[in-house]
C-alpha cells in the first residue's frame, strides 16, 4: 500500500551564540514550525545543535541529561505542530557523556535515542563515550534509523540501520557528507535526510539521486512513497508491461538508466509494492546478486574439474 511521508531537514549554523540559549531554542522551534507547515511529518536537525559553538571551557556543562531543558522545549514544538522531531545533543548519562540523537513523537514523548557509535577521536579524548547499537525505532509512517557525523565512514552503522530494517537514516551531521551520503542511500537501497550544521543538507533517494538541497533557506521538505522497492533491471524490466496491463496507474516505475536499475512502487490502498513483486516473480537486487555469486562458483568448480 502507498505509504507516503513528508520528510523535513534543517541545515544551518545556529543565528544565536551558545550563551543565548533562549534565542537559540527559538530559531530550532521556528525551523521546526516552518516545516510541519510545509508539510513535514518529521524533521531533523544537525548534530549537537543547541550546543555547537560551545568554549571548551564550557565543556563540563555542556551535556545535558534526558529529558532535559532543550528536549522539553523541543519536545513541546513536537506536541504544538504534531511531527517528529530528531533533536542532537551532548548528553549526560549515569556518569556518562553521549553524542547522541534523541527522537521526540508527535505527542513529545521520546521515543529513541541513538548514541554516535564513531564518535572522532577528539570526542573520545574529551570524554565522550562511543555509542554500541544500530536501534530503528517505529514510527507511524515507517521505520528510521539514525546516524551522526562520523559515523557515515563506517559500515557497521549504516549496514547495521539497514540489516534492522530502517527505510529511512536521518543523519546529523556538522560535515556534509556530499556523495557518501548518495552512496549509501544507493548501496542500502533507502532514503537518507541529512541535516548539517552549514549549507547542503540533502533528502536522498534510494537511487541515490538528491531530491532536495538546502543552500539559503535552511529548511527543505519532501514527499517520499515507503512502499518502494529497488530492483536491478536484468530478469525484471520485460515484466512491466504486464504489471501495467493489471494495475494501470496503481503502480509506478522510475528507472536509473545508469545503473541498470529502477523501482517499483504502489499506489494503491489495497496492495504492497512487495504483493506485487511476488506476484510477478520479481527478483530483488541481493537475491539476484546471490545468484550470480552462486553461478561464476558453479562455473569455476566446472572448470577446476575439467582440469584435473
Amino acid at each position: 500500500m502507498a505509504r507516503y511521508v513528508t520528510v523535513g531537514s534543517v541545515s544551518c549554523v545556529p543565528a544565536a551564540p551558545y550563551a543565548d540559549m533562549d534565542a537559540r531554542l527559538a530559531q530550532a522551534g521556528l525551523y521546526a514550525t516552518r516545516a510541519a507547515r510545509m508539510g513535514a511529518d518529521i524533521v531533523a536537525f544537525p548534530e549537537i545543535f543547541p550546543q555547537m559553538g560551545y568554549q571548551a571551557e564550557e565543556w563540563e556543562s555542556v551535556p545535558e541529561e534526558v529529558p532535559g531543558p532543550t528536549t522539553s522545549f523541543m519536545a513541546q514544538v513536537a506536541r504544538d505542530n504534531g511531527i517528529y522531531v530528531v533533536w542532537p545533543i551532548y548528553q549526560r548519562k549515569g556518569g556518562l557523556v553521549y553524542n547522541s540523537s534523541i527522537l521526540l513523537g508527535r505527542d513529545g514523548a521520546i521515543e529513541g535515542i541513538y548514541h554516535k557509535m564513531f564518535p572522532t577521536i577528539g570526542e573520545i579524548e574529551s570524554g565522550v563515550t562511543p555509542g554500541a547499537e544500530t536501534p530503528v525505532f517505529d514510527t507511524d509512517f515507517g521505520r528510521i534509523g539514525l546516524a551522526v557525523c562520523f559515523d557515515l565512514n563506517f559500515r557497521p552503522v549504516m549496514q547495521g540501520l539497514a540489516d534492522n530494517g530502517a527505510e529511512i537514516i536521518f543523519f546529523s551531521s556538522m560535515y556534509r557528507g556530499g556523495l557518501q551520503v548518495r552512496c549509501w542511500a544507493h548501496e542500502l537501497r533507502l532514503y537518507v535526510v541529512a541535516s548539517i550544521g552549514a549549507e547542503l543538507g540533502q533528502i536522498v533517494d534510494m537511487s541515490g539521486a538528491v531530491l532536495a538541497e538546502s543552500t539559503y533557506e535552511a529548511v527543505i521538505t519532501k514527499r517520499i512513497n515507503l512502499d518502494r522497492r529497488f530492483l536491478h533491471m536484468d530478469f525484471n524490466w520485460n515484466k512491466m508491461d504486464a504489471m501495467l496491463e493489471k494495475y494501470g496507474t496503481g503502480v509506478s516505475f522510475e528507472y536509473f538508466t545508469r545503473e541498470g536499475k529502477y523501482t517499483v512502487a504502489s499506489e494503491r490502498d489495497d496492495m504492497t509494492a512487495d504483493d506485487m513483486i511476488r506476484e510477478f516473480d520479481l527478483e530483488s537486487q541481493p537475491d539476484y546478486f546471490a545468484r550470480s555469486m552462486r553461478v561464476r562458483e558453479e562455473a569455476l568448480a566446472r572448470l577446476k574439474a575439467q582440469m584435473l
